[in-house]
């Protein structure tokens, strides 16, 4: 595999030496199939002979390589011979491709047994009972990881030690350093894993009211959107002459015209779009699914990017990377930071930045037009109808009847 990139005899054979030289080849392999230019290629290659000579020097075995090995490697290059960002990146990938295949251990559990128990239980009370998606449960098992590591750190682990002292402390010194939303959703976490502690008999006291609620008025503000000029300016600015600017164009469509939000268009997968009916399948919240019908500029738009904009992948989902290496975009923030792009170039500075705001844009379009909040409800997804209230406050005109006359004004 590495002749394709290094002709000399000597180099090839200085490379297949020592600890990682079997696995060298395999490693290039796994990085050209992402999509990588021969230049990128050839860079993390000499990275990984750079790394293998260090292990020999130093007599270490490969299966102690590790995150600390690869930090002290690059401590070691600091002074002694360059070593680039992308060679830098290359070692995580190394690390990564050897643990996969079997050569290095995997990474060591700092947590003890009891608490991977507790973790292992949580998770699949997660999935099971309250069938959560997987990017949900990662995040509350963040959370319960965050508060368990600070009150026992290494010491022994005994929930039944927990008091709500600790469930306090633990919520003062966070649910301020995060935006309202943020913190609303830490400490609901945090209440649903004490419950959960609880009714496993974990802990001999329910603690769920030691986490304290955060100030909060529910409709006090109004929606942040655009008016429907805007909109049509932000999409038609995009330049579609470029593999990315089709891929945002796509996007801006979906948003704009379907009211998606950010992650439900990142999860979009190819067989979600049913061409022959003009349908689409989202996938929300949880388990939810919702099936729209596909706009005709939407579906053309798909259809352009995936014909002359998205790479040649293995990867079913419909919005890849532009860059190697070829994978999907990774979270809903990958959109929040397309339509910021494209508001900057179309000139538009709303109060309010990402996908949410085109959301709220076709909501607020949708009840001027005379739409009710069960049909807004049903096209964004909403499962309460609490959700949709808030685009009430919008619809002005219709506002304006119910008010009532100011005392001691003129009739």
């Amino acid at each position: 595999m590495i002749e394709r990139f290094y002709s000399r005899s000597e180099t090839i054979t200085r490379l297949r030496s020592g600890q990682l030289g079997s696995h060298i080849d395999g490693f290039a392999e796994s990085l050209s199939t992402q999509g990588y230019s021969f230049d990128v290629l050839k860079e993390k290659i000499r990275a990984v002979g750079k790394i293998g000579r260090w292990l020999s020097q130093g007599q270490v075995d490969l299966v102690a390589l590790d995150e600390q090995r690869i930090i002290e490697f690059i401590e070691y290059c600091r002074g002694k011979q360059f070593l680039s960002d992308i060679q830098s990146a290359a070692l995580n990938q190394l690390l990564c491709y050897l643990r996969k295949v079997g050569a290095v251990p995997p990474a060591a559990l700092i947590t003890t047994d009891t608490r991977q128990l507790i973790e292992k239980k949580f998770e699949e009370y997660l999935a099971t009972e309250r069938g959560l998606s997987c990017r949900t449960i990662r995040y509350q098992l963040l959370i319960a990881r965050r508060f368990l590591t600070e009150r026992f750190g290494n010491s022994s682990f005994e929930c039944g030690r927990l008091c709500a002292a600790n469930v306090t402390q633990f919520t003062l010194r966070h649910a301020y350093a995060y935006k309202l939303r943020t913190a609303q959703t830490m400490l609901s976490v945090l209440r649903g894993f004490l419950r959960f502690l609880y009714m496993r008999g974990e802990t001999p006291n329910d603690l769920t009211g030691s986490v304290f609620k955060v100030a909060d008025w529910h409709l006090a503000g109004l929606p942040k959107f655009l008016e429907t000029k805007q909109v049509e300016r932000l999409i038609q600015n995009v330049d579609r002459t470029t593999r990315s600017g089709l891929r945002d164009y796509a996007i801006l469509l979906l948003l704009a015209r379907l009211g998606l939000r950010g992650g439900e268009v990142v999860n979009l997968e190819l067989e979600d779009i049913d061409w022959e009916a003009g349908t689409i399948t989202v996938r929300g919240k949880g388990k939810w699914h919702n099936c729209l019908p596909l706009p005709q500029d939407v579906g053309e738009a798909i259809v352009k990017y995936l014909r002359c904009g998205r790479p040649k992948c293995s990867c079913r989902r419909v919005f890849i990377r532009t860059i190697a290496p070829y994978r999907p975009l990774l979270s809903s923030s990958a959109t929040h930071g397309i339509v910021e792009y494209h508001l900057a170039r179309a000139g538009l500075h709303p109060g309010r930045k990402g996908a949410h705001l085109l959301r709220h844009s076709l909501a607020t379009r949708m009840i001027r037009g005379g739409n009710t909040l069960s049909e807004i409800g049903d096209i964004l997804g909403h499962q309460f109808h609490s959700s949709t209230e808030i685009y009430a406050k919008v619809a002005v005109s219709a506002l304006r009847a119910l008010a009532q006359p100011w005392p001691g004004g003129r009739p």
